[in-house]
């Protein structure tokens, strides 16, 4: 997925700051344009591995041009980052771990008094972290 970003340009008192307009609050920074953009990059699979996680939706990417279009930009420097769908792929797959019995007896009895499966137990740690 290619999200247009909007860079404001940087300043003798400021960084270069980046948005990302169609993911609400996303934002980057950097000293450098190379830096300003990787964090965008960063930022933006984060923001929607957070919206993942919490089952909200997550906004298609805006055209370059309907980006360009809106005044709050004026000025500002647009380009494009990748954010990989292979890094927010929600296929379910069969691991195996190994850990001590005395620890899997412990993980079985706080996913059995939490309601969940030992996988989905597992998970609900991970993602709420």
């Amino acid at each position: 997925m290619r999200y247009p970003i909007a860079i404001e340009p940087r300043t003798n008192h400021s960084d270069y700051g980046v948005v990302i307009p169609d993911l609400p609050g996303c934002f980057s920074a950097g000293d450098t344009l190379e830096e300003a953009i990787a964090g965008a990059e960063d930022a933006g699979l984060a923001w929607i591995d957070e919206a993942l996680d919490a089952a909200e939706p997550v906004p298609p990417p805006s055209s370059l041009e309907a980006i360009r279009s809106k005044p709050e930009y004026a000025g500002w420097i647009l380009s494009l980052i990748t954010i990989d769908p292979a890094a927010l792929d929600d296929t379910i797959e069969r691991i195996n771990i190994t850990l001590p019995r005395r620890v899997l007896r412990r993980l079985d009895d706080e996913a059995r008094a939490a309601g969940e499966t030992r996988s989905g137990y597992i998970a609900k740690l991970a993602v709420s972290r």
